[in-house]
């Protein structure tokens, strides 16, 4: 249940409102906490070359939606990735 929590708590910082799951804010925040829980699988699980994909696949999809949201709204992007500390 522990990661029920944490998604529900990102969801309610990053989007509209509690149930917003969709909007591109909160898409990119939950892609940010589960590529950081990989992370640190990661770190202890070398040759996880299964995770270590997925990870690359949920990085890629993370840059699409940034990408997207830098196009169609770029103070809401900057808020983003200033709040996440993902990019310089």
């Amino acid at each position: 249940m522990k990661g029920k929590k944490v998604t529900e708590k990102t969801i309610k910082k990053f989007g509209k409102n509690k149930t917003d799951s969709g909007s591109t804010e909160a898409q990119v925040a939950l892609f940010t906490d589960r590529i950081n829980q990989l992370n640190e699988h990661l770190k202890q699980n070398k040759k996880d070359n299964s995770s270590r994909r997925g990870l690359m696949t949920m990085v890629s999809k993370r840059r699409k939606l940034l990408k997207y949201l830098q196009k169609k709204n770029i103070k809401s992007y900057t808020d983003l990735i200033k709040n996440l500390k993902i990019r310089k």
